[in-house]
C-alpha cells in the first residue's frame, strides 16, 4: 500500500485535511498555515494521509508537523516524509534543521538529529510560533547539519 502513496507539495485546498491530521495525531497546528508553501503531503487515493512541514529561516529551518494517519503507520511513510523534507531543505540552501519533539526522538535520531540545549537554537528559529506558543517548553530540541 505504501508504494501507491505519492509525496508532493501541499495544495492550499488541502490545508483543512492537514490540520485535521495534526489534530488527530495531537500535534500543534499553530503557525503552520504560514508555511504551506514548504509543506509536503502524502496522498493515497487522493486523500492526505501524511505530512511534514519546513519553516525556512535563511540557512536554518524548523522541521515540524511530521504526521502519518494511524491506519497508514508502520509502512515507512514517516521515513519517506522526513527524508523528502530534508531534501526540500537542501534545495532551499538550508544548512541546519531543528525540531521539537515530545515522543519521537528515537525516530528522528535515525536521520542524524541530535538533542541540543534550547539555548543553542538560533533566535530566528526560537522566535517561531512552534517554539514560542505551540510546543511546550518541556519538548526536546534536536538538530541535524545538512
Amino acid at each position: 500500500m505504501a508504494s501507491s502513496v505519492s509525496i508532493g507539495m501541499a495544495k492550499k485546498e488541502e490545508a483543512p485535511a492537514i490540520m485535521a491530521l495534526l489534530e488527530s495525531c495531537e500535534l500543534p497546528q499553530g503557525g503552520l498555515s504560514d508555511h504551506l508553501a514548504t509543506t509536503l503531503v502524502a496522498r493515497y487515493s487522493g486523500n492526505v494521509v501524511g505530512c511534514a512541514a519546513l519553516e525556512l529561516y535563511g540557512e536554518k529551518a524548523l522541521l515540524r508537523s511530521v504526521a502519518v494517519e494511524e491506519s497508514m503507520r508502520g509502512q515507512g511513510l514517516g521515513r519517506r516524509l522526513t527524508a523528502s523534507a530534508m531534501n526540500l531543505a537542501k534545495q532551499h540552501g538550508v544548512a541546519e534543521i531543528y525540531l521539537l519533539t515530545q515522543t519521537a526522538s528515537s525516530f528522528f535520531s535515525r536521520f542524524g538529529f541530535k538533542s541540543i540545549p534550547r539555548s543553542d537554537v538560533p533566535y530566528s528559529v526560537q522566535n517561531s510560533v512552534e517554539f514560542t506558543k505551540a510546543c511546550p517548553v518541556t519538548a526536546l530540541v534536536m538538530k541535524v547539519d545538512l
